[in-house]
């Protein structure tokens, strides 16, 4: 792939290149759609000959087989966010762990005596004519773990699109090469259905012309685009964005041409989708990405006016605090970037942070409504933070209201079915009123 005499040196085989792995060390792996799976299941083949070497994988879209009980003893994963079920058991099962962090602060770990990285597993495109290595569709926190690691080991592959930003690895800086050619792992859409569709369209209420805006990924998020269309000049700051985005940048709706920060981009860390948007952000200017660092700094964040932060939850209860990470006292995800932009878009002119969710769960055998979290559930977004809260019956605003008005508020964007429990509970806990109270949009 190039005739530098450095780079030719440094190409090996996956099973020569994962040899600098040793027992009681720490190897980050490469997040989401560009997992370094030939690293990887090399360094699995060598399991017989290590002890203790520890994971970190914020988001394992690729091989996970790490995670397995058979290679307890050998392999043990630190999930900064658990994004598959062989994690989550893993942790549930005491095989693994799960530190509970915002995406602005793994690089910060990294850099630290806290975290330090021994190995950086990355894949990377091609280099350049000057010898540049180009991380392609994730930036993230990756680029940090690349040179903050004592050890550099990269995936070259043809299929990794070059981007643009601050997303380039010097030949120098690398220990090895491996040459592959494969197609990076995709994440397809999942399609909406109605009440998500009814969610959205409650959010999308929300968001003006010339709005900058921060999406998660999943059916809500996207169904939240597809509300969109007849909006202008919206803008994208985000840690990572999906197909989603490509009818509405297709169609001239986001532009970027009202951000004040960034004018004219779309700034990302990552992108977690299919080829379709891997050709989209392949070599174009309208894509800039930087480290998780800088794109999830609540006060880069807040230099976005109008800057609208969607992230959602598994449940709020009537105080406005947000358990998103677990479920009850089992992690189930991570912080993410939810918190770094529901404070970001606080610090915002004009911004608004949202939780958006469903009203129940189970099959709407459950209110997501609560009065109290369960029982270990951590909060993610404290009530002095939010905001916005949506459900498809409605939006609650929340900021400068008291408890009692907070679990007014929350008690009528709940189901119905859920509401005279919850107007019981806040009658005696916060002295409210039992009454019947239709959900009423409340704007700043």
């Amino acid at each position: 792939m190039s005739e530098l005499p450095e780079y030719r040196q440094k190409t090996t085989t996956a099973a020569r290149a994962v040899e600098v792995v040793r027992s009681g060390d720490r190897v980050y792996l490469h997040l989401g759609c560009a997992a370094p799976d030939t690293l990887t299941a090399a360094l699995l083949q060598r399991s017989d000959r290590l002890r203790n070497v520890e994971i970190i994988h914020p988001v394992p879209f690729g091989n996970s087989d790490y995670a397995l009980p058979e290679y307890a003893g050998h392999f043990r994963h630190n999930g900064l966010f658990l994004a598959g079920e062989n994690t989550r058991r893993a942790v549930a099962e005491g095989r693994a762990d799960y530190t509970p962090v915002s995406l602005s602060e793994y690089e910060s770990l990294f850099r630290s005596p806290h975290l330090p990285l021994d190995v950086a597993f990355i894949q990377t495109s091609p280099p350049d004519s000057h010898f540049f290595l180009n991380m392609g569709v994730g930036v993230d926190c990756s680029f940090t773990a690349a040179i903050s690691a004592r050890h550099l080991v990269v995936e070259v592959n043809d299929q990794m699109p070059r981007t643009c930003g601050d997303c380039s690895l010097h030949v120098s800086q690398v220990s090895a090469i491996v040459e592959i050619s494969q197609p990076l792992y995709e994440l397809q859409p999942v399609p909406s259905n109605a009440v998500q569709r009814r969610i959205a369209a409650n959010v999308a209420s929300l968001i003006p012309d010339g709005a900058t805006l921060q999406m998660g990924i999943g059916a809500i998020p996207d169904a939240v685009l597809a509300c969109l269309g007849d909006r202008h000049d919206l803008g994208i700051h985000s840690e990572m964005c999906s197909d989603g985005v490509i009818p509405l940048i297709e169609a001239g709706v986001i532009t970027g041409a009202c951000k004040t920060l960034h004018p004219g981009k779309v700034v990302i860390g990552f992108v977690l989708g299919t080829k379709r948007l891997f050709n989209l952000v392949r070599e174009n200017p309208m894509f800039e990405f930087y480290p998780s660092a800088y794109v999830n700094d609540p006060c880069i964040i807040g230099r976005n006016d109008d800057m609208i932060a969607i992230n959602s939850a598994v449940q709020v209860d009537l105080t406005g605090q947000v358990s998103a990470d677990s479920m009850g006292g089992q992690p189930y995800s991570g912080f993410g970037g939810q918190l770094d932009f529901i404070r970001g878009a606080g610090r915002s002119r004009g911004g608004k942070p949202i939780i958006a969710l469903p009203s129940t769960a189970r099959g709407g055998a459950v209110s997501r409504i609560v009065p109290v979290l369960d029982a270990g559930a951590g909060v993610v977004d404290t009530r002095a933070d939010v905001r916005y809260v949506v459900t498809e019956h409605g939006v609650a605003y929340l900021r400068g209201k008291t408890l009692r008005q907070r679990a007014e508020a929350l008690i009528s964007i709940a189901d119905p079915k859920f509401r005279d429990e919850l107007w019981d509970y806040a009658a005696r806990v916060f002295h409210v009123e039992p009454r019947c109270v239709l959900a009423v949009e409340e704007t700043r």
